[in-house]
């Protein structure tokens, strides 16, 4: 298909004119939204595509689920309240109560929740306040190719530069740490060699009077880098991680903003590890496609004052409403077993398409979550039979993918990385249909990418 379309162009334009030139999604896919159902999304020329997009993931029912319209309109037909600030009510109890249930029995015994304003980043920044004033520390610690939203101290504990680039006076004392990344590894080595040398030096760090690291006050990561780059941490390298900071009374946060609720094949990315994390922090999924975002942590570190945190949306009950109903029927219908399922038949998929195009360098994630990195095999390649990073094939990927009736994301370093994140709902057969589309994809991709090179030499 064409596009944008002619209907498509018109809302584009107009939004151009009138939004921030910080709006980013619009300019990768040229589209405009009009319909929404399951995994199907259809623009405004009446175009149809498969959305492995998902609200970055907030979306785990999909587009529209009856569930969920089911339960925000029992909210509005009860004329329930809709904004309550912190106020209770047994829509916020029942969906208290039914969180705690879903986690795992050693955490929610001892666990204290905090609602936050609506969005992620909202709960980074509540958790940053809450382990400072625990710990009566100041310095953090984060990982290269962590993602933890845009606000001030949330970008500071961000691994991308670009957006902090032209924003001075970010967060101070924060420290960034090598995550185990097999494909890349940051020590040269990959593979168990790469983990336990990071391992190694993450400790050693931790204990050496000459670090330059004052004793932190938490440290903050992803199960999966997702932004980053699709990049799963290994089992072992978690529970050494829990080893050390436990050890060490370093409170550990679990982002889980975007692998909560069954996305990585658990209904909680850090059950993969057995771990118990210190701090965990939800939102997207959580609110059932509407804007909610909690900090989960342990009581031991309930010792901020009344109003140390707040936010005047921190109460949206039909966004709880909804969470509720959502969660239910993840586990009711075994999704986060379903997203394993599905998550390995679309990698069985990608690993037949990179056999015929070796351009995709890496293929990696867990359950619904998963990520291709191109690589540009033209280019030299390093002393472990790595390739760089091929941003020019990824975007040209995306827009064929986008063109075929598929919309996917990219990310990663130089954002080089295809990333799906359909819905939890999707079955095999739109898996293979995902599959289908984004092979043709990548032939087409390449065969752009191999004709500007022969017009370049020629020229």
């Amino acid at each position: 298909m064409s596009l944008p379309g002619r209907v498509s162009h018109w809302y584009l334009q107009r939004q151009t004119q009138r939004e921030s030139n910080a709006r980013s999604y619009p300019r990768r896919i040229p589209i405009a939204m009009r319909e929404a159902k399951g995994i199907y999304v259809k623009d405004a020329d009446g175009n149809l595509y498969l959305d492995c997009l998902a609200g970055a993931g907030t979306l785990a029912l999909g587009h529209n689920h009856p569930v969920v319209l089911e339960a925000m309109q029992r909210v509005l037909n009860e004329n329930l309240p809709l904004h309550t600030l912190d106020l209770t009510t047994p829509i916020k109890d029942q969906f208290v109560e039914e969180l705690f249930a879903s986690l795992p029995p050693a955490f929610a015994r001892n666990a204290k929740i905090q609602f936050c304003g609506p969005s992620g980043a909202d709960a980074v920044e509540a958790a940053v306040k809450l382990v400072k004033t625990a710990t009566g520390r100041r310095s953090l610690l984060s990982f290269q190719g962590g993602y933890h939203g845009m606000t001030h101290g949330a970008l500071s504990l961000t691994g991308n530069l670009a957006p902090k680039t032209e924003v001075a006076g970010l967060m101070a004392d924060v420290h960034f740490l090598p995550y185990p990344y097999h494909y890349r590894c940051p020590f040269g080595f990959g593979g168990e060699v790469g983990y336990s040398v990071a391992s190694r030096y993450i400790e050693h760090l931790l204990d050496d009077p000459e670090s330059g690291i004052i004793p932190p006050a938490g440290m903050i990561l992803e199960i999966v880098q997702g932004e980053g780059g699709v990049i799963p941490a290994p089992d072992h390298w978690m529970r050494q991680i829990r080893r050390m900071t436990r050890d060490r009374a370093i409170p550990l946060i679990v982002d889980e903003i975007q692998t909560g609720w069954g996305r990585t094949g658990k209904l909680y990315a850090f059950e993969h590890s057995g771990i118990i994390p210190d701090v965990v922090l939800l939102s997207k999924a959580i609110g059932g496609s509407l804007p909610l975002s909690v900090v989960l942590y342990n009581q031991d570190l309930d010792t901020w004052a009344p109003g140390a945190h707040a936010g005047t949306f921190r109460g949206n009950q039909l966004a709880m409403a909804a969470g509720i109903a959502t969660l239910g029927y993840i586990q009711e219908n075994h999704l986060s077993e379903h997203a394993a399922a599905m998550g390995k038949r679309l990698m069985s998929h990608l690993y037949q398409i990179q056999s015929e195009f070796p351009c995709m360098g890496d293929i990696r994630g867990r359950g619904l979550m998963i990520g291709v990195e191109m690589v540009n095999l033209e280019a030299s390649a390093d002393r472990r039979g790595c390739y760089p990073a091929h941003s020019g094939l990824a975007k040209a990927i995306q827009q064929e993918c986008v063109h075929r009736g598929l919309i996917v994301e990219i990310g990663g370093r130089w954002g080089s990385v295809v990333r799906f994140l359909p819905p939890l709902i999707v079955t095999a057969a739109q898996i293979d249909q995902i599959a289908e589309i984004f092979h043709a994809a990548v032939k087409a991709a390449q065969q752009q990418m191999l004709s500007v090179v022969e017009f370049a030499e020629v020229g």
